[in-house]
């Protein structure tokens, strides 16, 4: 990819077009603008059959600079860009800061071409292609215009599993600053296939990935959490700042309503199979089913509860014991009967 820097400082990541591509727009360009003016010729010629050589000769200038010079300019110009070949081929003409041409940009860029395609069929275009590393040509050289691929093929949307809910939060503090984006890019790479991976070379990506991301933070690693873990609550937390940061502080965790993305996440995976799991998940990792203790009943959640009651603290024990209770903590047998008002 190229990166490329906008007027408003912002990075745009725009996969510039190859060779090959370029020369079948070019291609279909050519054909179709000598198709329409041969077409043009002809009727022109037999319409002026009356006239000298040299008005003859200054209308068959005038027909060429206009089919094959003045239409593709002002077909750039009214299309942003995108002309008959570029649109067949997925490709765009942009500036080089990622915004659309204008008309100043398609004039240099037409005139240009008349030498470097017209005149020399193509091969000082070609040459300079090959040279440049964004596979510009004089005229887009000279213009500032570069011609990027519009139609990218995309995949499946890869899923990023959430960390484990007991790490949620756990890194709030963690400057994430000074973690460079292709780090951030491998690290995403990494939760997304780690499942495909085999374990051992899972297990020593995930360890060095870790010790990366922890010297760009000037924190160690913790000890107690499993690197894979350890990754995916850092893309977490970093996902939950840039959504409070996009939408407020009322946005939690990176999902509407206050809900962390570790909470009711459908099809979480169970990623996190490594040594030093805590008490409550499963082999694979994700948390085990809860069952309640028989000895401590849980009181029920009130209206306003968010998180499941496997991750909400008890309530402290009163110190006094409740209307009724024996001594010892036990309640009386049931009788049927209620106690005196």
């Amino acid at each position: 990819m190229s990166e490329l820097v906008t007027g408003e400082a912002v990075a745009l990541e725009l996969r510039p077009a190859k060779l090959p591509s370029r020369a079948l727009a070019v291609l279909i360009d050519l054909a179709v603008a000598f198709a329409v003016y041969i077409v043009v010729t002809m009727t022109i010629v037999a319409a002026t059959s009356s006239l000298d050589d040299a008005a003859a000769a200054a209308l068959a200038v005038a027909t060429f600079l206009l089919v094959l010079v003045g239409v593709p300019i002002a077909v750039e110009t009214l299309s942003r860009g995108r002309s008959l070949g570029k649109l067949a081929c997925g490709l765009r003409v942009v500036r080089d800061d990622g915004g659309p041409i204008r008309f100043r940009h398609a004039l240099v860029r037409g005139a240009v071409g008349v030498v470097e395609i017209l005149m020399t069929f193509g091969v000082v275009a070609c040459i300079a292609s090959l040279v440049s590393a964004r596979g510009r040509r004089v005229g887009d050289v000279v213009a500032g215009t570069l011609v990027v691929r519009e139609r990218v093929p995309t995949g499946q949307a890869a899923f990023v599993p959430p960390p484990p809910p007991w790490l949620v939060g756990r890194f709030a503090q963690l400057d994430l600053s000074a973690v460079p984006e292709g780090l951030w890019l491998a690290v995403r790479q990494y939760l997304t296939r780690m499942g495909q991976l085999d374990p051992q070379v899972g297990q020593g990506m995930a360890g060095r990935l870790a010790a990366d991301v922890a010297a760009h933070t000037g924190a160690p690693a913790p000890t107690d959490v499993p690197p894979a873990a350890f990754l995916a609550a850092v893309v977490h937390e970093r996902q939950s700042r840039e959504a409070r940061r996009a939408f407020g502080a009322g946005q939690q965790g990176g999902m509407p309503g206050g809900a962390p993305n570790a909470y009711g996440m459908p099809g979480t995976p169970g990623a996190y199979g490594m040594p030093g799991a805590p008490a409550g998940y499963g082999p694979s990792g994700a948390p085990a089913p809860y069952a309640a203790p028989a000895a401590a009943p849980q009181a029920a959640p009130g209206p306003h509860a968010s998180a499941p009651d496997m991750f909400r603290k008890s309530p402290a024990p009163s110190s006094s014991p409740a209307p009724g209770s024996r001594d010892d903590g036990s309640e009386p047998p049931a009788t049927g009967f209620a106690p005196p008002a």
